[in-house]
Protein backbone atom coordinates (compact mmCIF):
# COMPACT_ATOMS: atom_id res chain seq x y z
CA UNK A 1 0.00 0.00 0.00
CA UNK A 2 3.12 2.13 0.40
CA UNK A 3 4.05 1.56 -2.76
CA UNK A 4 0.88 2.86 -4.44
CA UNK A 5 0.75 5.69 -2.22
CA UNK A 6 4.18 7.07 -3.80
CA UNK A 7 3.52 6.20 -7.01
CA UNK A 8 0.27 7.99 -6.67
CA UNK A 9 2.11 11.00 -4.89
CA UNK A 10 4.69 11.09 -7.86
CA UNK A 11 2.54 10.83 -10.79
CA UNK A 12 0.11 14.24 -9.27
CA UNK A 13 3.27 15.92 -9.02
CA UNK A 14 4.90 15.39 -12.13
CA UNK A 15 1.67 15.27 -13.89
CA UNK A 16 1.46 19.32 -12.56
CA UNK A 17 4.92 19.91 -13.68
CA UNK A 18 4.19 19.03 -16.83
CA UNK A 19 1.27 20.52 -17.66
CA UNK A 20 2.15 23.79 -16.26
CA UNK A 21 4.88 24.18 -18.56
CA UNK A 22 2.35 23.14 -21.59
CA UNK A 23 1.32 26.32 -22.46
CA UNK A 24 2.12 30.35 -21.28
CA UNK A 25 -0.38 32.07 -18.86
CA UNK A 26 -1.52 34.34 -21.10
CA UNK A 27 -3.11 31.43 -23.29
CA UNK A 28 -4.25 29.70 -20.00
CA UNK A 29 -6.44 32.49 -19.05
CA UNK A 30 -7.75 32.28 -21.64
CA UNK A 31 -9.31 28.82 -21.53
CA UNK A 32 -10.39 28.55 -18.54
CA UNK A 33 -14.29 28.45 -17.89
CA UNK A 34 -15.51 29.64 -14.74
CA UNK A 35 -18.68 28.15 -12.84
CA UNK A 36 -20.38 28.00 -9.43
CA UNK A 37 -23.07 28.84 -6.74
CA UNK A 38 -24.13 31.48 -4.21
CA UNK A 39 -26.31 30.71 -1.38
CA UNK A 40 -27.91 31.85 1.41
CA UNK A 41 -30.48 30.58 4.04
CA UNK A 42 -32.16 31.33 6.81
CA UNK A 43 -33.25 29.23 9.34
CA UNK A 44 -35.63 30.56 12.04
CA UNK A 45 -36.82 27.34 14.55
CA UNK A 46 -39.23 28.31 17.62
CA UNK A 47 -39.12 24.79 19.62
CA UNK A 48 -40.98 24.81 23.03
CA UNK A 49 -41.77 22.14 25.96
CA UNK A 50 -45.03 21.69 27.36
CA UNK A 51 -45.46 24.89 25.79
CA UNK A 52 -42.19 26.46 27.45
CA UNK A 53 -40.01 28.38 24.93
CA UNK A 54 -36.79 27.14 25.84
CA UNK A 55 -34.61 26.45 21.97
CA UNK A 56 -36.16 28.49 20.09
CA UNK A 57 -33.23 29.61 17.42
CA UNK A 58 -32.57 31.80 14.11
CA UNK A 59 -29.42 31.19 11.84
CA UNK A 60 -27.52 32.88 9.14
CA UNK A 61 -26.10 30.08 6.68
CA UNK A 62 -23.95 31.12 3.61
CA UNK A 63 -21.97 28.83 0.90
CA UNK A 64 -20.45 30.19 -2.06
CA UNK A 65 -18.32 27.80 -4.45
CA UNK A 66 -16.20 28.58 -7.81
CA UNK A 67 -15.46 26.03 -10.31
CA UNK A 68 -12.40 26.80 -12.71
CA UNK A 69 -12.00 24.26 -15.40
CA UNK A 70 -8.70 25.17 -17.98
CA UNK A 71 -8.11 23.22 -21.09
CA UNK A 72 -4.19 23.01 -21.05
CA UNK A 73 -3.60 20.78 -23.98
CA UNK A 74 -6.03 18.56 -26.08
CA UNK A 75 -5.94 15.77 -23.74
CA UNK A 76 -5.21 17.52 -20.02
CA UNK A 77 -7.42 19.66 -18.08
CA UNK A 78 -6.75 21.57 -14.66
CA UNK A 79 -9.89 21.47 -12.59
CA UNK A 80 -10.13 23.51 -9.31
CA UNK A 81 -12.93 24.41 -7.21
CA UNK A 82 -13.02 27.25 -4.32
CA UNK A 83 -15.50 27.11 -0.95
CA UNK A 84 -16.19 30.09 0.65
CA UNK A 85 -18.34 28.31 3.78
CA UNK A 86 -16.64 26.05 6.78
CA UNK A 87 -13.50 24.88 6.00
CA UNK A 88 -13.97 21.50 8.37
CA UNK A 89 -16.26 20.24 6.15
CA UNK A 90 -16.54 21.99 2.85
CA UNK A 91 -19.95 23.17 4.06
CA UNK A 92 -21.37 25.88 4.81
CA UNK A 93 -20.76 28.44 7.12
CA UNK A 94 -23.51 28.97 10.22
CA UNK A 95 -23.75 32.23 12.01
CA UNK A 96 -25.98 31.80 15.51
CA UNK A 97 -28.24 35.49 15.50
CA UNK A 98 -28.58 34.96 19.32
CA UNK A 99 -25.75 34.25 20.57
CA UNK A 100 -23.07 35.24 17.73
CA UNK A 101 -21.89 38.63 16.48
CA UNK A 102 -21.33 38.80 12.25
CA UNK A 103 -18.02 37.48 11.12
CA UNK A 104 -16.31 36.49 7.73
CA UNK A 105 -16.43 33.21 6.47
CA UNK A 106 -13.54 30.85 5.51
CA UNK A 107 -12.41 30.55 1.87
CA UNK A 108 -10.12 27.29 0.98
CA UNK A 109 -9.34 24.89 -2.02
CA UNK A 110 -11.45 22.78 -2.41
CA UNK A 111 -10.57 20.69 -5.00
CA UNK A 112 -7.21 20.54 -7.41
CA UNK A 113 -6.69 17.86 -10.03
CA UNK A 114 -5.85 17.05 -13.62
CA UNK A 115 -8.17 15.44 -15.87
CA UNK A 116 -6.60 13.34 -18.87
CA UNK A 117 -8.88 12.11 -21.77
CA UNK A 118 -6.27 10.87 -23.79
CA UNK A 119 -7.37 7.16 -23.62
CA UNK A 120 -10.68 6.55 -25.93
CA UNK A 121 -13.68 6.83 -24.05
CA UNK A 122 -12.15 7.01 -20.58
CA UNK A 123 -11.32 9.95 -18.24
CA UNK A 124 -8.52 9.31 -15.76
CA UNK A 125 -8.71 12.07 -12.97
CA UNK A 126 -5.64 12.69 -10.35
CA UNK A 127 -5.47 14.65 -7.49
CA UNK A 128 -7.66 16.12 -4.92
CA UNK A 129 -11.01 16.00 -5.93
CA UNK A 130 -14.98 15.17 -5.21
CA UNK A 131 -15.91 11.68 -4.30
CA UNK A 132 -18.80 10.84 -6.56
CA UNK A 133 -20.07 7.71 -4.80
CA UNK A 134 -24.24 6.86 -3.68
CA UNK A 135 -22.62 6.90 -0.11
CA UNK A 136 -21.01 10.53 -0.41
CA UNK A 137 -21.84 14.09 -1.75
CA UNK A 138 -19.11 15.64 -3.94
CA UNK A 139 -20.89 18.71 -4.67
CA UNK A 140 -23.37 20.67 -2.48
CA UNK A 141 -24.61 23.78 -2.92
CA UNK A 142 -25.35 24.32 0.84
CA UNK A 143 -24.30 21.45 2.66
CA UNK A 144 -20.79 19.43 3.52
CA UNK A 145 -19.15 17.93 0.91
CA UNK A 146 -16.84 14.67 0.28
CA UNK A 147 -13.50 15.39 -0.78
CA UNK A 148 -10.04 12.91 -0.77
CA UNK A 149 -6.69 13.04 -3.13
CA UNK A 150 -6.55 9.84 -5.45
CA UNK A 151 -7.47 8.98 -8.86
CA UNK A 152 -10.07 8.21 -10.50
CA UNK A 153 -10.95 6.58 -13.88
CA UNK A 154 -14.65 6.61 -15.80
CA UNK A 155 -15.23 4.33 -18.94
CA UNK A 156 -17.80 5.31 -20.91
CA UNK A 157 -19.92 2.83 -23.35
CA UNK A 158 -21.43 4.59 -25.70
CA UNK A 159 -25.08 5.21 -24.40
CA UNK A 160 -25.59 2.18 -22.68
CA UNK A 161 -23.22 1.83 -19.65
CA UNK A 162 -20.50 3.33 -17.91
CA UNK A 163 -17.56 1.95 -15.36
CA UNK A 164 -15.73 4.15 -13.05
CA UNK A 165 -13.72 3.48 -10.15
CA UNK A 166 -11.74 5.25 -7.75
CA UNK A 167 -8.75 4.81 -5.12
CA UNK A 168 -7.99 7.93 -2.36
CA UNK A 169 -4.71 7.93 0.09
CA UNK A 170 -7.32 10.18 2.24
CA UNK A 171 -10.43 12.08 2.49
CA UNK A 172 -12.19 14.19 5.14
CA UNK A 173 -14.45 11.31 6.48
CA UNK A 174 -13.45 12.11 9.72
CA UNK A 175 -14.55 16.06 9.89
CA UNK A 176 -17.32 15.88 6.53
CA UNK A 177 -19.76 12.90 7.51
CA UNK A 178 -23.05 13.95 9.29
CA UNK A 179 -24.22 10.14 10.38
CA UNK A 180 -21.39 8.97 12.21
CA UNK A 181 -20.18 10.65 15.08
CA UNK A 182 -17.27 13.06 14.74
CA UNK A 183 -14.43 11.55 13.84
CA UNK A 184 -15.80 7.81 14.32
CA UNK A 185 -14.29 7.52 11.00
CA UNK A 186 -10.71 7.89 9.67
CA UNK A 187 -9.81 10.30 7.06
CA UNK A 188 -6.63 8.95 7.30
CA UNK A 189 -7.22 5.89 5.71
CA UNK A 190 -7.36 4.50 2.03
CA UNK A 191 -11.08 4.67 0.44
CA UNK A 192 -11.59 2.64 -3.17
CA UNK A 193 -14.62 2.20 -4.87
CA UNK A 194 -16.17 0.97 -7.98
CA UNK A 195 -19.62 1.36 -9.81
CA UNK A 196 -21.00 0.13 -12.84
CA UNK A 197 -24.29 1.63 -14.76
CA UNK A 198 -26.19 0.02 -17.66
CA UNK A 199 -28.99 1.97 -18.98
CA UNK A 200 -31.83 -0.11 -20.94
CA UNK A 201 -35.28 0.90 -22.52
CA UNK A 202 -35.69 4.31 -20.37
CA UNK A 203 -34.28 2.86 -17.11
CA UNK A 204 -31.13 3.01 -15.08
CA UNK A 205 -29.92 0.53 -13.23
CA UNK A 206 -26.50 0.90 -10.74
CA UNK A 207 -24.54 -1.29 -8.37
CA UNK A 208 -21.30 -0.12 -5.97
CA UNK A 209 -19.24 -1.52 -3.94
CA UNK A 210 -17.02 0.76 -1.67
CA UNK A 211 -14.43 -0.28 0.83
CA UNK A 212 -12.88 2.11 3.76
CA UNK A 213 -9.76 0.72 5.25
CA UNK A 214 -10.22 -0.72 8.63
CA UNK A 215 -13.33 1.08 8.77
CA UNK A 216 -16.23 -0.09 6.33
CA UNK A 217 -17.08 -2.16 3.59
CA UNK A 218 -20.38 -1.19 1.48
CA UNK A 219 -22.69 -2.16 -1.46
CA UNK A 220 -25.65 0.04 -2.99
CA UNK A 221 -27.72 -1.35 -5.96
CA UNK A 222 -30.39 1.37 -7.13
CA UNK A 223 -32.51 1.01 -10.18
CA UNK A 224 -34.27 4.43 -11.56
CA UNK A 225 -36.64 5.09 -14.47
CA UNK A 226 -38.12 7.98 -16.52
CA UNK A 227 -41.10 7.27 -18.34
CA UNK A 228 -44.16 9.60 -20.50
CA UNK A 229 -47.25 8.46 -21.66
CA UNK A 230 -48.87 10.78 -23.26
CA UNK A 231 -48.97 14.18 -20.99
CA UNK A 232 -48.28 11.69 -17.75
CA UNK A 233 -44.57 11.69 -16.55
CA UNK A 234 -43.41 8.96 -14.10
CA UNK A 235 -39.76 8.75 -12.29
CA UNK A 236 -40.23 5.72 -9.82
CA UNK A 237 -36.76 4.61 -8.26
CA UNK A 238 -35.57 2.08 -5.86
CA UNK A 239 -32.37 1.35 -3.84
CA UNK A 240 -31.17 -1.14 -1.29
CA UNK A 241 -27.71 -0.26 0.95
CA UNK A 242 -25.83 -2.51 3.21
CA UNK A 243 -22.73 -1.22 4.92
CA UNK A 244 -20.52 -3.19 7.40
CA UNK A 245 -18.81 -1.77 10.07
CA UNK A 246 -15.41 -3.54 10.81
CA UNK A 247 -15.15 -2.88 14.31
CA UNK A 248 -18.35 -4.11 15.53
CA UNK A 249 -20.68 -6.82 14.28
CA UNK A 250 -23.30 -4.48 12.84
CA UNK A 251 -24.62 -4.88 9.38
CA UNK A 252 -26.47 -1.60 8.80
CA UNK A 253 -28.59 -1.41 5.89
CA UNK A 254 -31.23 0.75 4.13
CA UNK A 255 -34.45 -0.01 1.38
CA UNK A 256 -36.51 2.43 -0.13
CA UNK A 257 -38.55 3.04 -3.34
CA UNK A 258 -40.58 6.01 -4.19
CA UNK A 259 -42.21 7.78 -7.54
CA UNK A 260 -42.63 11.21 -8.52
CA UNK A 261 -45.29 12.00 -11.18
CA UNK A 262 -46.20 15.07 -13.44
CA UNK A 263 -49.28 15.71 -15.04
CA UNK A 264 -49.50 19.06 -16.58
CA UNK A 265 -49.13 21.86 -13.98
CA UNK A 266 -49.58 19.35 -11.29
CA UNK A 267 -47.22 17.31 -9.39
CA UNK A 268 -46.99 14.86 -6.97
CA UNK A 269 -44.80 12.56 -4.52
CA UNK A 270 -44.53 10.00 -2.42
CA UNK A 271 -41.90 7.62 -1.06
CA UNK A 272 -41.17 4.96 1.61
CA UNK A 273 -38.03 3.79 3.32
CA UNK A 274 -36.93 1.13 6.21
CA UNK A 275 -34.08 0.37 7.94
CA UNK A 276 -33.05 -2.90 9.77
CA UNK A 277 -32.86 -3.25 13.65
CA UNK A 278 -29.14 -3.07 13.70
CA UNK A 279 -28.91 0.60 11.85
CA UNK A 280 -29.51 3.00 9.57
CA UNK A 281 -25.53 4.01 9.27
CA UNK A 282 -25.07 2.78 5.26
CA UNK A 283 -23.13 6.42 4.17
CA UNK A 284 -21.36 9.29 4.98
CA UNK A 285 -23.69 11.56 4.05
CA UNK A 286 -27.21 11.83 4.95
CA UNK A 287 -28.31 13.25 1.65
CA UNK A 288 -26.45 10.85 -0.50
CA UNK A 289 -28.32 8.36 -2.40
CA UNK A 290 -27.84 5.83 -0.53
CA UNK A 291 -29.41 7.58 2.60
CA UNK A 292 -33.24 8.90 2.61
CA UNK A 293 -33.40 12.60 3.60
CA UNK A 294 -35.63 14.02 1.34
CA UNK A 295 -37.56 16.67 2.69
CA UNK A 296 -36.50 19.14 5.47
CA UNK A 297 -35.66 17.86 9.03
CA UNK A 298 -37.32 14.54 8.97
CA UNK A 299 -34.18 12.02 7.95
CA UNK A 300 -34.55 8.16 8.32
CA UNK A 301 -30.15 8.05 7.43
CA UNK A 302 -28.63 6.92 10.63
CA UNK A 303 -31.61 5.63 12.21
CA UNK A 304 -32.22 2.05 13.35
CA UNK A 305 -35.25 0.05 13.46
CA UNK A 306 -37.32 2.57 11.43
CA UNK A 307 -39.85 3.38 8.54
CA UNK A 308 -39.96 6.75 6.77
CA UNK A 309 -42.38 8.03 5.13
CA UNK A 310 -42.35 10.77 2.50
CA UNK A 311 -45.36 12.47 0.20
CA UNK A 312 -46.11 16.01 -1.53
CA UNK A 313 -48.07 17.60 -4.07
CA UNK A 314 -46.97 20.41 -5.53
CA UNK A 315 -48.59 22.83 -8.61
CA UNK A 316 -47.01 25.04 -10.89
CA UNK A 317 -49.42 28.73 -10.49
CA UNK A 318 -47.27 29.88 -13.50
CA UNK A 319 -43.69 29.54 -15.12
CA UNK A 320 -42.24 30.65 -12.45
CA UNK A 321 -44.10 30.48 -8.89
CA UNK A 322 -44.81 26.74 -7.37
CA UNK A 323 -46.06 25.96 -4.26
CA UNK A 324 -45.74 22.63 -2.76
CA UNK A 325 -47.08 21.11 0.65
CA UNK A 326 -45.37 18.21 1.95
CA UNK A 327 -45.42 15.75 4.88
CA UNK A 328 -42.60 13.15 6.33
CA UNK A 329 -43.29 10.67 9.06
CA UNK A 330 -40.68 8.49 10.81
CA UNK A 331 -41.82 5.42 12.87
CA UNK A 332 -39.61 3.56 15.40
CA UNK A 333 -39.41 0.02 16.45
CA UNK A 334 -37.87 -0.84 20.04
CA UNK A 335 -34.45 -1.45 18.91
CA UNK A 336 -34.29 2.36 17.39
CA UNK A 337 -32.00 4.81 18.44
CA UNK A 338 -34.41 7.52 18.49
CA UNK A 339 -38.39 8.40 18.49
CA UNK A 340 -41.42 8.78 16.53
CA UNK A 341 -41.52 12.22 14.65
CA UNK A 342 -42.95 14.03 11.97
CA UNK A 343 -43.46 17.38 10.09
CA UNK A 344 -45.47 19.01 7.60
CA UNK A 345 -45.18 22.31 5.47
CA UNK A 346 -45.68 24.61 2.52
CA UNK A 347 -43.32 25.83 0.41
CA UNK A 348 -43.44 28.62 -2.06
CA UNK A 349 -40.40 28.83 -4.69
CA UNK A 350 -39.98 31.38 -6.90
CA UNK A 351 -37.85 30.89 -10.05
CA UNK A 352 -37.05 34.61 -10.89
CA UNK A 353 -34.37 33.52 -14.03
CA UNK A 354 -32.84 30.34 -15.33
CA UNK A 355 -30.35 30.81 -12.55
CA UNK A 356 -31.65 32.45 -9.68
CA UNK A 357 -34.05 31.09 -7.39
CA UNK A 358 -35.70 31.22 -3.78
CA UNK A 359 -38.00 29.34 -1.76
CA UNK A 360 -40.22 30.07 1.43
CA UNK A 361 -41.07 27.49 3.95
CA UNK A 362 -43.10 27.51 7.00
CA UNK A 363 -44.56 24.32 8.77
CA UNK A 364 -44.68 22.27 12.02
CA UNK A 365 -42.03 19.64 13.98
CA UNK A 366 -42.88 17.13 16.22
CA UNK A 367 -40.58 14.54 17.83
CA UNK A 368 -41.95 12.24 20.26
CA UNK A 369 -40.43 12.13 23.95
CA UNK A 370 -37.26 14.56 22.82
CA UNK A 371 -36.47 15.70 26.27
CA UNK A 372 -34.92 13.01 28.74
CA UNK A 373 -35.99 14.47 31.56
CA UNK A 374 -39.71 14.47 31.63
CA UNK A 375 -40.09 12.56 27.72
CA UNK A 376 -42.30 15.30 26.62
CA UNK A 377 -42.07 15.76 23.50
CA UNK A 378 -40.88 18.42 21.22
CA UNK A 379 -42.93 20.89 18.71
CA UNK A 380 -41.34 23.47 16.47
CA UNK A 381 -42.95 26.12 14.68
CA UNK A 382 -40.24 26.38 11.73
CA UNK A 383 -39.48 28.62 8.63
CA UNK A 384 -36.70 28.82 6.21
CA UNK A 385 -35.86 30.98 2.89
CA UNK A 386 -33.27 30.10 0.60
CA UNK A 387 -31.83 31.75 -1.88
CA UNK A 388 -29.24 30.80 -4.88
CA UNK A 389 -28.13 31.86 -7.93
CA UNK A 390 -25.98 29.59 -9.85
CA UNK A 391 -23.24 30.90 -12.89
Amino acid sequence: MKITKLSLAAFIALGSISCANAQNLEDAIKNVEVSGTVAYRYNDYEENNNSKKDDSSSKNNYKAAINLNSKINDDVKFNSRFIAGEQSNAGEKVFDTQNQGDSNVDVFLSEANFAYSGVQNTIFTLGKQGINTPFTLSRDSMGNESTGTGIVANTYFKDIATLSGGYFNQTNFDSNNDVFSLNELNGAKDFAYVTGTVTFADTTLDATYADLQDEFDAYSVGLTGAYVIEQLKLNPYARYTSLDLENTDKKNTLWKTGIQANYGIFGAYVAYGKTNKEGGQVSVDASSDAGMDDHWRVTLTGISDASALYAAVDTQVTDKINVALKYSDINTGSRSNATDHSEIYVQGTYKMSSNLSTYLRLGQLKVDNFYTADNSDLKSNMGRLNVQYSF
